[in-house]
């Protein structure tokens, strides 16, 4: 430093301050050197992290631009000296003179240099003192101090005590802390282990207590008090010392046993190699997929690409992304069933015996099913084909697909393709992608592990399409037996043959199904169950289920014949079985509380006891709507079949019109127009009066008309209510289903044998039907026939009769 006077270390006799320097004293005693004479009067500089004890010699480095003052104050002094106090602000910088602690240490500075803006100086620490009073309380501070001389007496034995205590703690330091072995050697070459007073704020000093703290150490100038106060500084400092030693330990613990297991399994996988029973992990690999090869007859093509993803998997790094990305695809490869085929059961009374143990009634199906085995057996093998099971929810279309793969003795996969949008589920995503996989059918065959199992396709009608492509398109190639031999997922890019796979499709409805898709499957219509056959599954299937899952033993649980027929007309009218188990699930499991609470077995409901298990009726009978303009239809819904009561009536004379409510679609709209200017036109021929609807506005209102239906069924139906409207003669208790014409002819409609499960279901034991719809009606099995009467009519002339009765 330019500006800085060096400080002086010279240690030659000065005179004092009266000019007077005397070596001696007439009693021949030794006087105090001149340099050694503290001064009173010093500058103060602040410290915010920690005080200084004497003995000791500290390096500072403080700011250059706010300190320069201080240390030229203390340059040009001749002592030299400076007082080290401690602040309680967060930085010298910040600190005042109010925040400075009363006692602090003098030092001697023997070095200053400055570089990039900091002051770095050396200084000793000489003595203790105390501030008796400010006389600069600004930067650079200066005050007046009164010092407090160390004890040079012999010291107690008390405090001799106190010191080798202080001592055997550092001991015990040492070994947990090597820097206090350098810090130690300092000491010693300054002092003796026989000086207490330095010993004390030596120990205080090795310590990392809190500056308070150690300002408390610094401020006890009795030894006995200082002794004690260090002691403590020192326990604490050696349990944090072992807490800390013992964290190192456990730390080290750890990783030198996996240091030791990563070595000795590298020496393991030498010594393995040396001796030639061990590979690196790429020829692990490679030798793997080999070894999978071995048991797989390929394509020539597929060989060929396995080869060159071997040359190419051979020669990249293990780390490369390209080899994960060649391992992922050779993994796929070989885990594919190439040639791999399970042995069809191609046993027709095995076959029906299997489907009448799972499912009851659906005899229909099960010929249909049996057709379908009988010509795979004379063919000797069962391959490409894929059937469609349409039918409401809850009515076994799941379940059938799970027995047709019992029945062949084939793997069963099922996955459901609704809501899928997009396309790469279905043919896979092309190796470029990130995360790039196969497609479901790919997925399917693997999971198998066979190349002919029984994949099920469920909620097909449900499948739709959006910016990333038309899954349903995708599908045209799965579901073609002429194109699924040479299928081509975009992940494996190779051809597989799918043709040997038998393909069950499920849906609700065929109308959302596109129609290519649709001409490559075969038809098999599920239709709801009528109240017998829900009778019967729910005594042999349902009820026992139940009460196996809630683990209770077989007839815990009784539930009489009119108790189930009381639950299936109440609580279970809908097409399905789905329900009705719901329903039973819920009986059996009060039932279980009640056993519980020490009601005695078996438990037994009666009808009238269901409020008390399942509540109030969700279904109730429908009401029969009688009077002139009111006539019950037949519709055909995805949930099965429904009735629907047809109400005309004409609501004022002011004027002439025709209006329909009950949130009709357009299809039953047009047939309501159909239905009004047929009877308009032909009132004369029907017996009604023409002024009727000329001087009248007619209201039609279809209270169940937002049902979706499949395709036009009401026209008859609207016809036949407003002509008993403008009869005023109510029409009998017969229900219809057909399309009118403008000229009065009847069209066939669809959902025969639903529409006449809904008729049962009501009550009504006449039925209308199209006369073209006849050799439908003869294919409804019998036992949904049964008691009903059934008209087959070609044009409204044939309706008009049934409606009122013959003349």
């Amino acid at each position: 430093m330019n500006d800085i006077p060096a400080p002086d270390d010279r240690q030659d006799d000065r005179v004092d301050a009266d000019g007077e320097a005397q070596d001696t004293e007439e009693n021949g005693s030794q006087l105090a050197r001149a340099s050694e004479v503290l001064p009173t009067l010093i500058p103060l500089l602040p410290v915010a992290s920690r005080p200084f004890f004497p003995g000791q010699a500290v390096p500072l480095l403080m700011d250059a631009e706010h300190w320069r003052s201080t240390l030229v104050q203390v340059g040009e002094s001749e002592h030299k000296i400076l007082g080290v106090v401690l602040t309680g602000a967060e930085s010298s910088e910040e600190s005042t003179a109010d925040e400075l602690y009363a006692v602090g240490t003098a030092c001697r500075v023997h070095r200053v240099a400055e570089d990039e803006g900091k002051l770095q100086v050396l200084v000793e620490c000489l003595q203790r003192f105390n501030i008796e009073r400010f006389v600069n309380r600004k930067a650079p501070f200066t005050a007046r101090v009164d010092y407090m001389p160390e004890p040079r007496h012999e010291p107690e034995s008390e405090v001799k005590a106190y010191a080798m205590a202080v001592i055997n703690t550092i001991k015990e330091l040492l070994p947990l802390n090597p820097l206090y072995v350098e810090e130690l050697k300092m000491f010693l070459d300054r002092f003796g282990p026989d000086d207490p007073s330095h010993l004390a704020d030596f120990a205080a000093s090795l310590t990392t207590s809190s500056k308070e703290q150690l300002q408390e150490v610094l401020e006890a100038v009795p030894l006995m008090k200082r002794m004690e106060k260090v002691l403590v500084l020192l326990n604490n400092e050696l349990e944090l010392a072992r807490a800390q030693q013992k964290i190192r330990e456990s730390v080290e613990e750890r990783m030198q046993k996996q240091q030791r297991e990563f070595f000795l399994k590298e020496q393991l996988k030498a010594i393995q190699k040396e001796l030639g029973i061990a590979k690196d992990d790429r020829t692990a690999e490679i030798d793997k997929f080999k070894e999978r090869l071995e048991k797989l007859k390929l394509t020539e093509e597929a060989q060929k690409r396995v080869d060159e993803e071997m040359d190419k998997m051979s020669v990249l790094e293990p780390g490369s992304p390209e080899y994960s990305v060649t391992r992922n695809y050779l993994d796929w490869i070989t885990l594919m069933p190439w040639g791999v085929d399970s042995a069809d059961k191609l046993d027709l009374k095995r076959a029906r015996r299997i489907l009448d143990r799972d499912h009851y009634g659906l005899a229909d199906v099960k010929d249909r099913i049996l057709e379908f085995l009988a010509v795979g057996i004379h063919k000797g093998e069962i391959a490409g084909s894929i059937i469609l099971l349409v039918g409401p929810p809850g009515v076994g279309k799941t379940s059938i697909g799970r027995s047709i793969a019992d029945t062949l003795g084939r793997r069963f996969y099922r996955f459901s393709v609704g809501g899928i949008r997009d396309e790469a589920e279905i043919k896979g995503h092309r190796r470029t992608y990130i995360g790039a996989m196969p497609g479901k059918f790919i997925q399917a065959i693997k999971d198998a592990g066979t190349e002919n199992p029984v994949i099920m396709l469920d909620e097909i009608d449900k499948i739709g399409a959006s910016y990333h492509g038309d899954p349903a398109s995708a599908l045209l190639e799965v579901l073609d037996p002429e194109q699924n031999r040479d299928f081509l997922d975009h992940y494996l890019d190779l051809r597989f043959d799918l043709s040997k796979v038998l393909f069950v499709c499920t849906a609700n409805q065929t109308d959302t199904i596109p129609g290519p898709l649709l001409d490559r499957m075969e038809v098999i219509q599920l239709s709801g169950y009528i109240a017998d056959e829900k009778l019967a599954i729910a005594k042999k299937y349902l009820l026992p289920r139940q009460i196996e899952r809630a683990g209770l033993d077989k007839g815990t649980v009784k539930l009489a014949t009119k108790t189930l027929r009381a639950v299936i007309e109440g609580y279970a009218r809908d097409a399905g079985v789905r329900r009705l188990e719901k329903q039973l699930g819920k009986i059996v499991r009060k039932s279980a509380v009640r056993l519980l609470e020490g009601e005695e077995k078996p438990v037994s409901v009666s009808p009238e006891q269901l409020r008390d298990y399942l509540g109030s009726p969700v279904f109730r009978d429908e009401r029969k709507l009688g009077g002139p303009g009111v006539v019950t239809g037949l519709a055909w819904t995805a949930m099965g079949g429904a009735t629907l009561s047809i109400e005309a009536v004409r609501t004022h004379e002011y004027s002439r019109g025709f209006k329909l409510t009950g949130q009709l679609g357009d299809i039953m709209k047009e047939s309501a127009e159909i239905a009004y200017g047929y009877i308009v036109s032909h009132a004369n021929k029907f017996g009604a009066d023409p002024n009727f609807f000329e001087k009248g506005f007619i209201h039609l209102h279809v209270p169940a008309g937002a049902t979706p239906k499949d395709g036009p069924s009401a026209g008859i139906t609207m016809a036949s209510a407003l002509l008993s409207l403008a009869r005023n003669k109510p029409a009998r208790r017969v229900a219809m289903t057909g399309e009118l014409t403008l000229t009065g002819e009847v069209f066939p409609i669809g959902g025969v044998r639903e529409k006449l499960i809904a008729a049962r279901r009501a009550g009504i034991k006449e039925i209308i039907l199209p006369a073209d719809n006849e050799g439908e009606y003869d294919e409804v099995p019998e036992h949904i026939k049964k008691g009903l009467k059934v008209h087959f009519v070609s044009r409204f002339a044939d309706v008009e009769p049934l409606l009122f009765g013959k003349k």
